[in-house]
């Protein structure tokens, strides 16, 4: 596979070149807001938000459902009153209890991770939430213990459904008391996603298209992301999936200070050199910073000097500042950036955006 720019302003190679629509999904994330809003305001969520606020919100989920959890704890940030983890794996860890929030939260509805985790906070007695696709074994798994359901109905890959999977989550959290969030800001993201999508259209030719631009950027690199907060920090993460899914790409994340205490070191390895001498050009490293607009000040003076250390050492550096009042405002500016440029990365080497090959092999492998 190589690297071939002039693809990204060829019409017809971006539609046959992705068959499943994922620029489409991308574009439809003001919408997905929207109705996303509407419906956790239609659900009935009084058995989740009628007994008052609980002892720790754990959100419990697996790849793009899983980094609902991690958009909750980041829009809610130091500011929050209780705990909010969000949970990996097939077991609930052991202090959760009949005082917790559980939210099982699967585009699917048939995630065994999830599903395990689900069946065992009924089982301690947690309140529990469920977001899954309608008459999935999730669903069946709500109906059977009384807790409330949000539907998903998006359709297609988990990772472009992230707006409808974390929506309902702000919404239950504002109920809570847990975050201030007025109605007004779910359409001010909605309207920020769709100027985003009218910057990043593909017929935008790349040289103003902001999706294509960091897409040339990431291409022919192995891209080092960082977050200078901890809300750009999930960003961070979330570039790094969808790179994985999207480009089937490497990607490395971290967060400002902790990547001061490690990942800076790759500074000075071989992957920050360049052979000027070389036959081929070889992958070299290059630092993408996600700023936001509220940093701690040392994290942003870390941040300064890090980008001036790279720069030093010859590492390009590439710097995307998040927009916007409120938190969720902002990390929506980043995350629909990413969402682009990791789309426009795979069709830029020829790949087909959409499948997971790879993921359903490996479903397919412990299911034997």
């Amino acid at each position: 596979m190589s690297w071939e720019p002039d693809r990204l302003d060829d019409q017809r190679w971006l539609t046959d070149g992705d068959p499943s629509g994922m620029l489409r999904a991308v574009a439809a994330s003001a919408a997905q807001v929207r109705i996303s809003h509407r419906g956790a305001r239609e659900a009935d969520l009084t058995r989740v938000t009628g007994e008052g606020r609980p002892r720790a919100i754990v959100v419990a989920g697996m790849g793009g459902s899983g980094i609902a959890g991690d958009i909750l704890d980041a829009v809610c940030g130091n500011g929050a009153p209780l705990p909010i983890v969000t949970v990996r794996s097939y077991q609930l860890p052991g202090w959760v209890g009949a005082t917790d929030l559980v939210v099982a939260v699967s585009c699917s509805g048939k995630t065994e991770e999830t599903l395990a985790v689900a069946t065992e906070a009924a089982r301690r007695g947690c309140r529990l939430l469920v977001l899954a696709a309608p008459n999935s074994p999730l669903h069946a798994i709500a109906r059977q213990t009384g807790a409330p359901f949000v539907p998903v109905t998006t359709g297609g890959q988990p990772r472009a459904a992230v707006w409808a999977l974390s929506v309902p989550l702000l919404v239950v959290a504002a109920e809570l008391g847990v975050l201030q969030v007025e109605d007004g800001v779910f359409e001010a993201v909605a309207k920020r996603l769709e100027e985003i999508a009218h910057r990043c259209r593909p017929v935008s030719e790349s040289f103003i298209n902001p999706g294509k631009t960091l897409a040339m950027e990431l291409a022919e690199t192995v891209p080092m992301v960082w977050g200078s907060s901890r809300l750009s920090a999930v960003a961070a993460y979330r570039w790094a999936c969808q790179l994985n899914e999207n480009g089937k790409y490497p990607a490395v994340w971290g967060e400002i200070p902790e990547a001061n205490h490690n990942q800076v070191v790759a500074f000075d390895g071989p992957l920050a050199q360049r052979d000027i001498f070389a036959d081929e050009a070889g992958r070299s490293l290059r630092l993408f910073v996600l700023r936001d607009t509220e940093e701690h000040p040392q994290a942003a003076r870390r941040r300064d000097a890090s980008v001036r250390m790279a720069e030093d050492r010859g590492v390009p550096v590439s710097q995307i500042a998040a927009e916007g009042a409120h938190p969720l405002e902002r990390l929506a500016t980043l995350i629909g950036l990413g969402d682009y440029a990791s789309t426009y990365l795979a069709l830029g080497y020829g790949i087909d955006p959409t499948p997971v090959s790879a993921i359903t092999e490996l479903k397919a492998r412990i299911s034997q």
